[in-house]
């Protein structure tokens, strides 16, 4: 049995936990070295608590890399008995080599970039030095993993070309877990309310004026439904906002799986844009909201020009618009008011794709972890990304 150190950057976050999950269906041993921003509650895996950090507090953070490394290393016992670590996000992957470095090992890196921080894009000595870190970091790692391949276009081949091999792991749903039956596809009753759905990491300040503006325009036609955890630091006003407008509902955290199947089977459609880093990581990440939506069949509106629209393109299953938003958008809920079936084809699009369109096939995660850890890694699995390409996806079949 493979055993991962997971350096994780918050022990309590819904992605951290599905990536745990995933590991632990694919048979894998996973021990967790991981920081917290809020009580983690009951865990399904061996923790090394790390410390806490704050969300924004960018310097407490990077204080707490170091000290973090330093109580990893002090457990070397189960650090050591790992035959990979596998750090999530730039400042994991700085505490992982630390801990590596205070501990004297040389266990094999992997690092998962789920996110571009806008600190990677900047033009300025900061974002140099931000790139000169991960760079440095990157060349030591034995495998890439990205959750679209926008980041490896965008990111990556600009500034690290050849120096990295890269898989693909989109933001699917773990496999081993009861999501239950896909729903049918029927046509929403237009003498109803639509209902427009924001459903995950609420972060966006943007989205979240849109959704406002869009409930004030369609006081009686709209419902506005919002599930997951709002970002304070983005959106410092949320529930008071909220509470003012009778046809907006905040239903806070969820669970996934079990709340998944209730959530959607309340929506018609799904809002999946991001504007918190415009024109960067807002424009090249695929959200989970995609797949979540799309296994339940309730397509997404995003904007046009975004990795998230070329998917919602290629399978035909959602609506696009144009800037300005805040015209398009009206316009587009406007028109499924008076007429639902557009809705129900794309839910058809969504229902005929296969199950493995929005859940990971089982074995996925370790066929990758054992293709990084090969001394050779098959051309056939994943090409490294030299000159541009982007990364194939890994198919393992489903048992």
């Amino acid at each position: 049995m493979t055993r991962i150190a997971f350096f994780g950057h918050d022990a309590a976050d819904a992605a951290v936990r599905r990536r745990v999950r995933g590991f632990l269906d694919d048979g894998l041993h996973v021990t967790g070295f991981m920081m917290r921003r809020r009580d983690p509650g009951r865990l399904d895996w061996d923790n090394v608590d790390l410390g806490e950090t704050r969300d924004g507090a960018f310097v407490q953070r990077i204080r707490q890399v170091f000290a973090g490394a330093r109580l990893a290393a002090a457990n070397r016992g189960k650090l050591a008995g790992a035959d990979v670590i596998y750090a999530r996000n730039l400042d994991m992957l700085a505490c992982a080599f630390l801990a590596k470095r205070h501990a004297g090992l040389d266990t094999p890196v992997i690092y998962e970039s789920l996110d571009v921080h806008r600190l990677l894009t900047r033009p300025d000595v900061i974002g140099k030095a931000m790139r000169w870190l991960e760079h440095s970091l990157l060349k030591r790692t034995v495998g890439l993993v990205v959750s679209s391949p926008g980041f490896i276009r965008n990111h990556f081949e600009k500034h690290y070309a050849r120096d990295y091999r890269a898989f693909l792991v989109e933001n699917r749903l773990a496999p081993g877990a009861a999501y239950g039956a896909r729903p049918g596809v029927p046509v929403p009753d237009a003498a109803q309310p639509l209902r427009l759905g924001w459903v995950g990491n609420l972060r966006c300040k943007r989205s979240f004026e849109l959704l406002c503006q869009l409930a004030d325009q369609f006081p009686d036609q709209l419902e506005v439904r919002l599930h997951g955890v709002p970002s304070r630091t983005e959106i410092p006003v949320f529930e008071p906002l909220i509470d003012a407008r009778p046809n907006m509902t905040f239903f806070g955290r969820y669970r996934s799986p079990e709340d998944l199947a209730g959530i959607y089977d309340k929506l018609d459609v799904v809002w999946a844009g991001d504007f918190m880093e415009a024109g960067y990581n807002s424009v090249w990440l695929l959200p989970n909201r995609i797949y979540e939506g799309g296994y339940y069949c309730t397509p997404s509106i995003a904007p046009s020009g975004t990795e998230t629209a070329a998917w919602i393109a290629r399978h035909d299953c959602g609506f696009l618009i144009d800037e300005p938003l805040d015209r398009s958008l009206p316009d587009l809920l406007r028109q499924l008011m008076a007429d639902r079936h557009p809705i129900a084809a794309r839910a058809g699009a969504l229902a005929r794709l296969p199950d493995d369109t929005f859940i990971q096939p089982r074995g996925f995660l370790a066929e990758i972890v054992a293709r990084s850890l090969a001394e050779n890694l098959s051309l056939t699995i994943m090409e490294p990304l030299h000159r541009g390409r982007t990364p194939k996806k890994l198919r393992t079949a489903a048992p």
